[in-house]
């Protein structure tokens, strides 16, 4: 495979990544696996909290397709590190930016990335199973935007 190439399933396999997310965010996290996901909707009691466990599933099949596609540095070597590079921007949105787990990134003067913060915050208005919106996490939604970009 060629550089240009393997560019192309790391990109897809992080931009894929955020549909697999809202996905999983809206349908398991909300639904069948809401009993690890309701921590995240609630105060913090220390550092961790049991949310915590999906960034564990999410980073098992990168580190298996790096693990893997390592011998030949084939597809699936970059398309592990795709979901590991999501993954990475995953908690340098979410966990730093948005909901300030590490202190730094306090405040930002983008519009893009206001709407980011707010969208996510109208999200955790909601505090029970039922009723959230805005699911995704990296891309906002155009409605979302314009919601907050006058902010």
């Amino acid at each position: 495979m060629n550089a240009l190439t393997n560019a192309l399933v790391l990109l897809s396999f992080f931009v894929l990544m955020e549909g697999v997310a809202w996905f999983t965010h809206k349908y398991v996290m909300h639904g069948s696996l809401w009993v690890w996901h309701k921590s995240h909707h609630e105060p913090r009691k220390g550092v961790l909290e049991l949310n915590d466990l999906f960034g564990f599933m999410f980073a098992l099949p990168s580190v298996l397709l790096i693990v893997y596609g390592s011998e030949n540095f084939d597809w699936r070597f970059y398309a592990g590190l795709g979901i590991a590079l999501y993954g990475l921007a995953y908690f340098l949105v979410h966990d730093v930016f948005v909901h300030q787990r590490v202190k730094w990134l306090k405040t930002t003067k983008v519009p893009y990335f206001r709407a980011m913060r707010l969208t996510h915050h109208l999200h955790h208005a909601v505090h029970t199973k039922h009723g959230a919106q805005a699911f995704g996490f990296l891309f906002v939604l155009p409605k979302f935007y314009k919601r907050f970009h006058a902010k």
